[in-house]
């Protein structure tokens, strides 16, 4: 049985410099604009809050690495990342399901690190399982069918031909039907318990983790299974404004007051 169990935290306040910083599920490219302009507000703060930026999986609504040329809605975020790794932060970055086509853009261009599923990292002295947290949980049939054609190699090498104007259209029609599980909030639920319990048997099969963190679900969750053993999912930033802290002495779920 857990420990512990909390799925809300106060809103932003300032935390330790060495401490990490984890948000997800932004979803840059679709929603009101108050998203990204809260985003690169927070953004212009987090040098002074943390060393380390972890981004769990769908920071943009989609995101396809081209050979020559990046998603025009995409540059003032990348621009305001390319800011927080200017100042010296750590950046680490997750695919999700919207935007694992990345690639060698983000190191070469950023300096940062992304890895397209999932990666283990220490963060704030403890042994993380990072991953966005897809395909662990409840989701309707036609989500499920669509996540896989565009996962898989072929649909990439044919998006690659297709011009970047037709390619976001056919994106941009597709979102309102994908960002319906969002708003289900008892799908939600269910879909952050079966997280919950994947991070459970992770951590009972890896003694040497101590932290399972995943997103995907838009609904916060933290679970200490054993002291100082624990699954976090920080919420989505879309909407929401949350984010996680990770510290010394471990986890919390903040949120972000974008009147700030």
């Amino acid at each position: 049985m857990p420990v512990a169990s909390r799925r809300d935290g106060p809103l932003y306040s300032a935390v330790p410099p060495d401490a990490v910083v984890v948000l997800a599920d932004a979803h840059i490219g679709y929603g009101p604009p108050e998203t990204e302009s809260a985003l690169h507000r927070f953004l212009e703060l987090v040098p002074d809050l943390a060393g380390h930026l972890v981004i769990n999986g769908d920071l943009f609504e989609f995101w396809f690495e081209y050979r020559s040329v990046i998603p025009r809605r995409a540059f003032p975020t990348l621009r305001a990342l390319a800011g927080v790794r200017q100042r010296g932060v750590r950046l680490t970055l997750t695919g999700g399901n919207h935007d694992r086509w990345g690639g060698e853009f983000w190191r070469r261009e950023l300096d940062a690190e992304f890895e397209p599923r999932f990666v283990e990292l220490t963060l704030a002295g403890f042994r993380a399982w990072v991953g966005h947290g897809d395909g662990l949980g409840f989701e309707r049939l036609g989500s499920r069918a669509f996540h896989a054609v565009v996962a898989h190699p072929v649909t990439r090498r044919v998006f690659r031909l297709l011009h970047p104007d037709a390619g976001f259209a056919v994106v941009e029609r597709l979102s309102p039907y994908l960002a319906g599980k969002a708003k289900d909030v008892a799908a939600r639920e269910r879909s952050t318990d079966r997280q919950e319990a994947y991070a459970r048997d992770l951590l009972a099969a890896r003694p040497a983790l101590d932290l399972v963190v995943m997103a995907h679900t838009h609904a916060p969750r933290l679970v200490e299974f054993d002291p100082r053993r624990w699954f976090v999912n920080p919420g989505s930033w879309a909407g929401e404004f949350r984010y996680a802290v990770i510290n010394t002495t471990g986890p919390e779920l903040r949120r972000f007051d974008p009147r700030a």
